[in-house]
């Protein structure tokens, strides 16, 4: 019986073949990891750079971790100010919860100074009552500070920047308050109502209401312990009107002096 040839195997592509197969493959990677880059959702990345540091710790080790090579300790850098960048928008610590978004970590924030500021204010609020302060001295809070009030005829007569001497025990028991806030940042500003100025030592309503902001913050700095550093002083004019300007009541409420105490975590 004849012998059945075998068929020869298949020959081989040639070699470009292959080189050229691996650098399509290459190509379409590169494409791939361009198109991924350019469609990446910033939010899903911080909290999956969150998560990371969390779990790993990757981006606090610093640059004595991996080498101190030019481009490798600029690397590390980067991810120190990403970590940083993280824990601005809400990560403090190890597993703390990063907020969502950057709305949502600003309310947070605010929220928290609004804690600040009450509790500041409950404190001030004891003092004014310990001085007998009652009804002379109006308290508002915001986010950044606690505000006392104290209306113009209460410290001056009309047009004038020179205190009054009655309005002088006042001060004197602001002052004793003030102290026990002496590290936070102090802010005194004058206000008027709208009525120009007229044969006055004043032309008009922006220098007396600077000039009695300075007469303020002068008695205050003389006879307290304050460092003139953490006070500052402005006038404002008739342009914060906190009532309406066309009632003599309106306008008696608007010539007023208010002293604001930042709390510790306002961004004054």
């Amino acid at each position: 019986m004849a012998k059945k040839r075998k068929e020869d195997p298949p020959k081989p592509g040639a070699a470009w073949m292959n080189t050229f197969a691996d650098l399509m493959n290459l190509l379409l990677c590169f494409f791939v990891l361009l198109f991924s880059m350019s469609t990446v959702d910033a939010q899903k990345f911080e909290q999956v750079a969150a998560s990371f540091a969390q779990s790993f710790s990757i981006f606090t080790a610093g640059a004595s971790a991996i080498g101190d090579g030019i481009l490798i300790s600029n690397g590390v850098s980067q991810l120190n100010e990403l970590d940083q960048y993280m824990n601005s928008t809400g990560k403090a610590s190890e597993g703390d919860i990063v907020p969502e978004t950057l709305a949502e970590a600003q309310a947070q924030v605010e929220q928290a100074q609004i804690e600040e500021s009450e509790e500041l204010a409950e404190k001030v609020e004891e003092s004014i009552q310990e001085e007998s302060l009652d009804g002379v001295v109006d308290i508002d809070i915001t986010s950044q500070y606690v505000q006392l009030t104290l209306q113009g005829s209460l410290l001056f007569d009309s047009g004038s920047t020179v205190l009054k001497e009655e309005s002088l025990p006042v001060l004197d028991k602001i002052g004793v308050m003030l102290e026990r806030y002496s590290e936070s940042t102090i802010e005194i500003e004058g206000h008027t109502d709208n009525v120009p100025m007229s044969g006055a030592k004043y032309s008009n309503n922006d220098e007396l209401s600077g000039g009695r902001s300075l007469s303020v913050f002068n008695y205050l700095i003389e006879n307290t312990n304050l460092d003139p550093a953490m006070v500052k002083h402005s006038g404002r004019g008739e342009y914060m009107p906190i009532a309406d300007n066309s009632t003599a009541e309106g306008r008696a409420m608007n010539r007023r002096v208010e002293i604001r105490i930042y709390n510790s975590l306002s961004s004054y």
